[in-house]
């Protein structure tokens, strides 16, 4: 049989991914044929064909840059081959803090009459084998009684197709502003939620056919070709561009295309936070989970006096990815924030000022502090499972 697996690692610990390519070279030694699509650098390496997709991301990716075997691959000029072997050293000027925020004690699901203490203004790290009560004491008990406390997960911004990362960074106003004055109209005619909306779709972008017992099939509106706009919409134009070639652009493209400070403020935002390759007009209901904690942030990068809990960041990231979480995190807190990441990714653990490791294993036999410390302590617990991997992981560093 032919098995295809899309990203399995998500949410698992360093342990767990271990057992998971145990199981994965079992399924191929029994004849099957296995198919992953994964950014873990640990399932990676047990691949015996590569295929890299790239080079970068959105319009600037869907091409093959390189398929052959893990060898070959790291030497090959992509992104992914400049991380193979790579492995951060660990954080060594870590930040401290004599403020504490904690929780009550609570015995919620499998949690054994715990709290959570998470010292003020700096980066806290929560880990643990999956089913160790992190997400239930950060998200349930830690969350609900903190003030000024923003969660960012990876659940959708928006149901709506109508929405973009243009409405939902409130640009998309002073976009339509800037098109009205420079063509003396109204700012209404560059909505298509409004008077610029095509008739025949009501500005969706698509009709829907209903196919009697069947659902409803939605197929691109046949008079605006899916762009939204009454055809009139178009013939108006903001430094060359109609609305639909502005909504069409990338962050990045944004950026050197607008003069506003206020919208150059928030791509730099989207940009920042690893979006710089989606369109400013794109339906939010084509975003990833992953994307979409991204956009989240972004939303929330230049706030000040705030407690971030973001839920495994890194979910969905490539490796050149998680770099610029790391980066947006310490932005958060040199913006006088505290930032506390729900986490399994080795090179974020890396980077803690402050680490609290929940297990010892998972289920029942979880919901215990293990420790709570400085990264480089954490090396000398025996008692935790994250421990071993994050020794591992910096032994091989140091070779």
């Amino acid at each position: 049989m032919l098995y295809i697996f899309d990203e399995p690692s998500i949410g698992l610990h360093p342990r767990d991914v271990s057992r998971l390519n145990e199981m994965l070279i079992r399924i191929r030694d029994k004849g099957n044929t296995v198919i992953v699509v994964e950014h873990d650098l640990d399932v990676i390496n047990i691949a015996d064909y590569v295929i890299d997709v790239g080079p970068n991301a959105g319009r600037d990716g869907g091409n093959i840059v390189y398929s052959g075997t893990l060898d070959g691959l790291k030497n090959a000029d992509t992104i992914t081959a400049k991380f193979i072997g790579v492995k951060e050293p660990l954080k060594q000027a870590v930040r401290e803090s004599e403020v504490f925020y904690e929780s009550s004690k609570s015995m919620r699901n499998n949690l054994k009459y715990v709290s959570l203490r998470v010292p003020k203004n700096i980066l806290t790290v929560v880990t643990g084998v999956a089913g160790s009560g992190k997400s239930t004491l950060v998200n349930q008990v830690f969350a609900k009684e903190m003030p000024n406390v923003v969660c960012i997960d990876q659940s959708s911004v928006s149901t709506t197709s109508r929405s973009s990362p243009a409405t939902y960074l409130d640009m998309a106003d002073e976009i339509r502003k800037l098109f009205a004055n420079a063509n003396q109209v109204k700012a209404s005619l560059f909505s298509a939620n409004a008077e610029g909306g095509c008739p025949h779709c009501k500005g969706s972008g698509f009709v829907e056919i209903n196919l009697s017992f069947m659902d409803l099939l939605e197929i691109e509106c046949e008079v605006c070709s899916g762009t939204r706009f009454k055809e009139e919409v178009l013939q108006y134009r903001f430094q060359g561009k109609n609305i639909i070639d502005v909504m069409d652009m990338t962050a990045r493209e944004g950026l050197a295309f607008f003069d506003s400070g206020t919208i150059k403020s928030k791509l730099q935002n989207l940009i920042d936070v690893g979006l710089g390759y989606i369109a400013i007009g794109q339906p939010l209901s084509t975003l990833s989970g992953g994307e979409c904690q991204r956009l989240k942030l972004a939303l929330e990068l230049r706030a000040k006096g705030n407690i971030y809990i973001m839920d495994e960041p890194t979910t969905g990231l490539h490796m050149s990815d998680i770099q610029n979480i790391i980066a947006m995190i310490d932005q958060l807190i040199e913006g006088g924030n505290t930032v506390v990441v729900i986490e399994h990714n080795l090179e974020v653990i890396k980077q803690a000022d402050w680490i609290v490791d929940m297990g010892p294993d998972g289920g029942n036999r979880g919901g215990e502090i293990v420790f709570e410390g400085c990264p480089k302590d954490l090396l000398d617990c025996e008692e935790s499972i994250t421990a071993k991997y994050l020794t591992a992981s910096v032994e091989c560093c140091a070779v």
